[in-house]
């Protein structure tokens, strides 16, 4: 199995582009798995995407030594599922119980069971060109739910107005591969490499699309508007400062708002004494005097 085609070097330059923007692509939840080391917690991150793409990418070995002239698809596919065993292998370490046990099922359903179920199925069961063809649609099949996986982030660009979950350096990545290898694909005659790209390449502009709409949108925090307030110091206002209070003033009331009120003018007006008997003010509790008074 050469490397590349000799009759057409474009499978190999399309082919090598590919294998650059799908490393750049693969080495992008880095960032997330060093914060989840750092933090030794997974905080609420999802194990789902990794075991997905490791089974993918095992696919993808497979269908290129069934297929001759695809080394590139090798290459790449290879560390893919290096990478993606590690960021599994550091998810499992410091996820919950309960992660842990989910995770290492779908890891032994899909990538032990599946795999291995569709590796002895097409074994046994396809010859030759047929062999190759049907191992082909399985991996365009699952190439394709990979794919279709941003159709998520792009409604919640939509709802929330922000691409904080969407950087444009990674869409722009997601964009050029697709484009290397949906050109490898034609370049090659394969319409199992091209299928998939093709719809990788439709998202991949979609999400630049929405990048363009909603960049400049900023989060609006509605936040409760209040008026100034005046805070009364219980201490500060003693039975020994009160003087008189005019006797227009009720000395009972039955609102809460009044009592307020008149703690405010008493507290402006206690140095307008006049002659009569002073009376003793019971004054309301802490909770009922702190509140806000008009200027």
């Amino acid at each position: 199995m050469g490397v590349f085609s000799a009759d057409n070097p474009w499978v190999f330059i399309s082919g090598l582009l590919g294998n650059i923007s799908s490393f750049v692509v693969f080495l992008a939840p880095l960032p997330t798995f060093i914060r989840i080391c750092k933090k030794k917690s997974t905080e609420g991150f999802q194990s789902i995407p990794y075991v997905v793409s490791l089974f993918s990418a095992m696919l993808w070995i497979y269908y290129a030594f069934a297929k001759s002239g695809a080394f590139l698809l090798i290459t790449i596919n290879s560390f893919g599922c290096v990478v993606e065993t590690i960021y599994i292998a550091i998810y499992i370490a410091y996820a919950s119980k309960q992660s842990k046990i989910s995770t290492l099922r779908m890891l032994i359903l899909l990538d032990g069971v599946v795999f291995f179920s569709i590796l002895l199925l097409i074994q046994f069961l396809t010859r030759g060109s047929n062999r190759v063809e049907f191992l082909g649609w399985i991996c365009v099949v699952f190439a394709t739910s990979v794919f279709a996986a941003p159709l998520s982030i792009m409604r919640q660009v939509i709802i929330t107005k922000s691409v904080e979950f969407m950087p444009f350096h990674l869409s722009l990545m997601l964009t050029f591969s697709a484009i290397a290898w949906l050109l490898y694909g034609i370049f090659l005659k394969d319409l199992h490499i091209a299928i998939p790209n093709v719809l990788g390449l439709v998202f991949g502009l979609l999400q630049m699309v929405l990048y363009a709409i909603y960049r400049n949108y900023k989060t609006v925090v509605v936040e409760e508007v209040k008026l100034p307030e005046h805070t009364i110091d219980v201490g500060a206002v003693t039975t020994s400062e009160v003087e008189e209070i005019s006797s227009s003033e009720p000395e009972t009331h039955d609102d809460d708002h009044q009592m307020i009120g008149m703690s405010c003018k008493l507290q402006n007006q206690y140095h307008d004494h006049d002659q009569r008997e002073p009376k003793i003010l019971e004054l309301p509790n802490s909770n009922q005097m702190l509140g806000t008074c008009q200027a």
